[in-house]
This record gives structure tokens, C-alpha cells and sequence, in this order.
């Protein structure tokens, strides 16, 4: 299965072996959860999928990779105890806790949840010494003489063979105790997620070209030559941080995340063309409205493979646009709902300060993503503002000054939708101008009902021209001729 199912099967999993019922017992014995392995090839986001889950249950996480450890940081260090048993004493062997043991009781003093997940990456993979205890971890859920805490359950992960030489095979007792999902590598899955990760737009166009190099293993007569989603993905991040230092980023930086020479080289010269194709068009201005018809005839004679980077270019400036709304939007309406908070108890301060623990909390328990923590620090920046505001200009109605203060950050998230919605329609003139009904335009209204930013914006604030295509194009027809075409290109 895809990595999308395999997450929700897991997260079913979870919450199906953390319900308790009417006594307070877990409805699944701890004797019944199976271990989940998740196996599948490197790089297709297993671990991250852990994260997902753990924010989206609520629940804490713990995740090594065992190859990292030695036999003694997963069971314990030996010493000697003295027992008596019948009367006489005896010198017996016992361990200090397993070091992984511990983690999970520091993570839950650290955070305050006391159910979650232990998550053991690369688990098919250990030394010969460490294997024994693998066995015995999937098997009774215990490292040396310690077991892993009722309320947390098992997730491990591991590679096919044929990705890794030290692949040991499990044998049927453990199999059989085991709950095993087999997961591969799926484009289409991927760039759902690679919208919403902020992939860059060049690495989507090139890779909706060339999707047969979104994921490759092949061994040469150098070694092994590789791509993994993992790689577009980091890939993805140092081309914007290169773009942002006004740096040029070349096959041999490439070739450093891409690991397979022919495709580093190629998406290299894409990505030249890409940065041309930009800078000939000038998408910025045609989503202000304006293009020439010196552009849309050389468009007329271009080839399929620009004309489909051309329609990503657009896609990928409106999906930054479409990404702003997300989060204003998101922060607009977390603002509102301390400003109730503070309607209703009548002291800002005691809402900033209610705020301001709400999000160490979350913090602490490790519950927020990276984009929620930059809106919870915009809003008690926010807060903090107003508390000053007020502290200064003492107001004699200080709620009806707050509500105005609060307006204009509505407004002004009105006027992005209004932009946003212009440059919108100004893409689709420019759509139909260039390409009409073609293929062209059922790739720009796929890649809209594709991306999370770019669905919820139309769907939350409308777009004619989107629902008069989205309804009138036969996309099973087109799309089967588009996919056609992109055969022939990679030829």
C-alpha cells in the first residue's frame, strides 16, 4: 500500500489498541496488541508519518534507530545482585534499564503524556549481537528484563533486502506476533503531502515530466544508484535557501541529494530552463493581468514538455499566495478565539497569560508543528501589542477598542482573498488566451483540485472559471491523453 494508507491503518491502530473500556482496562489487552512493522524502502517517509500520527492522537513519541545502538544501551549493563532462594544466597545477573526503556518514562515525566508511541526505525538491520533482543522486543515487548509501558504501543520499521545488505529475515513465531504493512513508494500519494510540505514548484514540474525518477534503486558498475522521495524533499529546501542568498545551485550540488548521476544531470538542465522559462514569461506579470501576444505565439510553437512547466510556473506562484490565506486565515482565527476568551473574563492580560501557558503546553508536550508555533507566537505577539495599546492610550471603552483593532486584521485578511482571487482569474485568462480547452488546461485544473491550499481557497471563496472547467473538461479522457504525451516525452 501507499504510505497514505499505511499512516491511517496505523493511526487506526493506535487509537483502536489506546481505547479503555467501561472499567478503565485497555479494550485490547496489552497481550493482543500486536507490534505494527511498517516495512517498505528508504526514504518514503516512514518516520515522518510517526510524527503526523503522534500530533494528530495527541500522544507522545519516542523514536530511535536501533543500528545506533549497541547491546548494552537497549538491554541494560549487567551487575551482580545477591538472592536468596530456600534459605541459601546466590549471586544473580541483573540489568539497569534499557536506555530506551528510560527514554519513554523521561518523555512522559517531560511531557505529560502518558500514552504513546515507540517507534524502532531500521529494526531488520541490527548486528548480530542485538538480534536476539529484536526478537524478544517484538515478541513480549520487553528490552533485557524491562518491559515497554502498557500504554504504549509498538512501532517498528524496517527495509526490504533488496534495499540493505544487513537485512535479517523474521522468523514465523515472530511474524506471527506482529502486525506487518508493506509499503512502496507512490508518486501521486506524494505530491498531495508535497503541496502541503512546500515542495518547490520546479521539483513538482520536473517530476510530473519525469515520474518514473520520483522514486529509483539501481546498482552499477560504481555502486548503488539511488532517488528517494526523501532526497527531492531536502533537495527542495536547499534550492529555496539557495534562491534566497541569490545563489546558484548545479548538477554537483544536486548529484548530492539526487544520487543517480543521469537524473542529477538532467534535472539540472531543467532546472536551467525552469529559471529561463520564469524569467521569460514573467508569471508575476500575468498574475497581475498582463502578457503579450508575443507570449502566446511563441507558447503556439513551444514544446509540450514548456508548456506544461509554464502551467506549473503559474501553479507554484499561486500556491504561495494560497499558502499566505492558509495561514493568515489560521492566525486571524486563532487571534478571535482568545479575543472571546478575553470578552468574556474582561482582562487582556489575564487572556495573554492564558494564551502564553496554552502554548508552552503545547510545547512541552511536543503536540504543534513548526507552522502552528509560528501563528501561536504571531497571536501573543499580538496580544502582547494590544496590552500596550491599551496600557498607552487607555481608552475609556477598551473592548470597543480592541474590536477595532481586531477589524483591521480582518480586513486585511479580506483584501488577500481579493488579491488572491484576482490573480486567480487572471491565470485562467491567461490559461485560456494561451492553451484554450487543451490539455494544458486540464493539467492547471488537476494540480488546483489536487493541492490542499489551492481546493480549500476556492472552496472557501469561489472561482467561476474553476467550476466552469472543473465540470466541463472530461478529465478521465483528457487526462489518459496527457499521460500519453508525457510517455512520449520521456522517450
Amino acid at each position: 500500500m501507499d504510505i497514505k494508507r499505511a499512516k491511517q491503518e496505523i493511526k487506526d491502530s493506535v487509537e483502536a489498541y489506546l481505547t479503555k473500556d467501561g472499567f478503565g482496562e485497555y479494550q485490547i489487552p496489552a497481550l493482543r496488541q500486536r507490534p505494527i512493522l511498517l516495512m517498505g524502502p528508504p526514504g518514503i517517509g516512514k518516520t515522518q508519518i510517526m510524527e503526523q500520527i503522534a500530533r494528530e492522537c495527541q500522544i507522545g513519541l519516542v523514536a530511535y534507530t536501533i543500528t545506533h545502538h549497541t547491546r548494552q544501551s537497549a538491554v541494560g549493563l549487567p551487575f551482580i545482585k545477591e538472592k536468596d532462594y530456600g534459605g541459601v544466597s546466590y549471586s544473580v545477573t541483573e540489568y539497569t534499564m534499557s536506555e530506551i526503556i528510560a527514554s519513554v518514562y523521561e518523555k512522559m515525566e517531560q511531557t505529560g503524556l502518558h500514552e504513546g508511541i515507540l517507534f524502532i526505525d531500521e529494526i531488520n538491520c541490527v548486528s548480530e549481537t542485538l538480534a536476539p533482543t529484536m526478537l524478544q522486543f517484538l515478541q513480549c515487548k520487553t528490552f533485557g528484563n524491562q518491559k515497554v509501558p502498557e500504554s504504549w504501543i509498538i512501532v517498528a520499521a524496517g527495509n526490504p533486502p533488496e534495499y540493505n545488505k544487513s537485512v535479517r529475515e523474521f522468523d514465523v513465531v515472530t511474524l506471527d506476533r506482529i502486525k506487518m504493512i508493506d509499503v512502496e513508494a507512490n508518486y501521486d500519494v506524494w505530491k498531495e503531502y508535497a503541496y502541503k510540505a512546500g515542495i518547490h514548484p520546479a521539483v513538482l514540474a520536473y517530476l510530473e515530466i519525469r515520474q518514473n525518477h520520483f522514486y529509483k534503486m539501481e546498482t552499477t558498475v560504481d555502486g548503488k544508484a539511488f532517488v528517494t522521495a526523501r532526497g527531492w524533499e531536502d533537495l527542495s529546501e536547499f534550492i529555496k535557501a539557495y534562491e534566497s542568498l541569490g545563489k546558484t545551485i548545479d548538477r554537483d550540488v544536486i548529484y548530492q541529494y539526487i544520487r543517480h548521476m543521469g537524473i542529477a544531470k538532467e534535472f539540472a538542465n531543467y532546472l536551467e530552463l525552469y529559471r529561463k522559462y520564469k524569467k521569460d514569461y514573467k508569471i508575476d506579470e500575468i498574475l497581475n493581468g498582463s502578457f503579450t501576444e508575443d507570449m502566446l505565439e511563441k507558447l503556439k510553437f513551444a514544446p509540450f514538455d514548456e508548456r506544461l512547466s509554464i502551467v506549473h510556473l503559474l501553479h507554484g506562484k499561486l500556491n504561495e499566495l494560497f499558502v499566505k490565506y492558509a495561514k493568515t486565515d489560521a492566525y486571524v482565527g486563532e487571534l478571535f478565539s482568545w479575543l472571546k476568551d478575553y470578552m468574556e473574563n474582561g482582562s487582556l492580560e489575564e487572556t495573554l497569560k492564558k494564551a502564553q501557558n496554552a502554548f508552552q503546553e503545547r510545547k512541552k508536550a511536543e503536540q504543534i508543528s513548526k507552522e502552528e508555533e509560528h501563528i501561536w507566537k504571531q497571536v501573543i505577539e499580538k496580544l502582547e501589542l494590544y496590552v500596550k495599546q491599551l496600557k498607552k492610550e487607555k481608552p475609556e471603552d477598551e473592548e470597543k477598542a480592541v474590536r477595532a483593532w481586531f477589524k483591521a486584521e480582518t480586513e486585511n485578511r479580506e483584501q488577500l482573498v481579493e488579491h488572491i482571487s484576482e490573480a486567480l482569474l487572471n491565470a485562467f485568462d491567461f490559461m485560456e488566451a494561451a492553451f484554450g480547452e487543451g490539455q494544458e488546461m486540464v493539467v492547471f485544473i488537476t494540480e488546483l483540485n489536487v493541492n490542499f491550499y489551492s481546493a480549500r481557497f476556492i472552496r472557501e471563496n469561489g472561482c467561476d472559471p474553476y467550476y466552469k472547467y472543473n465540470k466541463g473538461l472530461l478529465f478521465d479522457e483528457r487526462q489518459e491523453g496527457i499521460l500519453e504525451q508525457l510517455k512520449e516525452v520521456e522517450k
